[in-house]
Parts: structure tokens; sequence; C-alpha cells
């Protein structure tokens, strides 16, 4: 039952008219997405050797300050520092701003994805299976195995989970052939096939 609600759902939407919105002046899509990570070289080796990611450069440090600089512009203790920004890139997408902070109030466990302000970064690959077999060769841990998704609008699409080495949730998707959105509206997501 649940799966024919969604499907009615996703229907539903799919056929709705489209709807002038307010957008972001000038907005063009994702730069980059930020990380937060306890041992930056250890991760950027981590993105680099095994996920075949680049990296571009680094900087920093920046404070500690005197006053609220990082509460004002980062909303962050105002006594946290950010040691070390390394810039990496992987493959076809938005950069990875990894960073390198130490603050007093700092919580050294990563957000589940139930927490308020989880995340995941999803990473596109051609055969999900031969993915997953050369990530547990290089000693990381997937959880289960490949799952298709169906009766929704990203049926075509398989998707797993894994976790970093510093314990950040992670995930691998592959639709070789397209997803089933795509025969019902003319709008596209993002694709890193292009």
């Amino acid at each position: 039952m649940t799966k024919t609600l969604t499907a009615a759902a996703l229907a539903a939407v799919l056929t709705l008219p489209a709807v002038a919105h307010a957008q972001l002046p000038g907005m063009r899509g994702t730069q980059h997405i930020g990380i937060t990570v306890p041992d930056l070289d250890k991760a950027v080796t981590f993105l680099v050797d095994v996920m075949g990611c680049e990296s571009f450069y680094s900087f920093g440090p920046f404070g500690p300050f005197e006053d609220d600089w990082m509460t004002d512009n980062l909303n962050v203790n105002p006594r946290a520092t950010i040691e070390l920004i390394t810039m990496v890139k992987c493959g076809n997408g938005p950069a990875l701003e990894v960073f390198k902070y130490t603050s007093p109030d700092q919580d050294p466990e990563p957000p589940k994805n139930s927490d308020i302000g989880g995340y995941h970064i999803a990473f596109y690959v051609d055969d999900i299976r031969e993915a997953v077999d050369y990530l547990r060769d290089n000693d990381v841990r997937v959880l289960e195995d490949p799952h298709p998704l169906t009766g929704t609008g990203s049926e075509g699409q398989e998707w797993v989970y894994f976790l970093s080495p510093w314990g950040m949730q992670m995930e691998l998707v592959s639709y070789p052939d397209g997803m089933v959105y795509e025969q019902k509206t003319e709008k596209r997501f993002w694709d890193p096939r292009d």
C-alpha cells in the first residue's frame, strides 16, 4: 500500500503545472560542499587514494580571534579555529571543502542522517557492484548490499551507504538507464553522467 501511495503521490506531483517561484538572484547551482573532519591529512588521503578525487589546494589557518568574528561570520564558537582547509574535486560535480576545525564545544561524533543537520554525500558510479567490491577490498565499511529504488520517481536507481574512515555517511548511486521520473516530465536533475 505504501508503494502505491508513493507512486500515486509522485504521479500527482509530476503532473502539476509549472508554477513560477522565487529564485535567489543569479543562482547557478552547487559550487562546493563543506565537510569537517578530525584529521585532514587522513581524510584527503582517503578521498584521493581510495575515492579517486583530486586535491587542488589548501589554505588557512583562520583564528583564533579576540572578538566574535567566528560566531558572527560562521555561526561557531567564538574561540573556534580553522587549522586548514583543502579543496578537493571528485569527478564531475561540486568541490568538497574539507575543514580541520578545533573548538571548545566540538562534538567529535559525526551526525547521523536522522539528526537535525545530518547529511551524506552521494557519489555516482557506473557499476555499483564493482564499486562496492572495490570499497570492501579497500577496507571501507559498506552497509549491506545495493538496493533498488522502486515505486518512486527514482526507480531505476540503485543505492548503498558506506562510511568514511572518520564515520561520515556516504552513498553510492547508479542509474545507467535513467530514472522513471524522466519518462513523466521534461524537468531533469543535474546528472553526473553528462
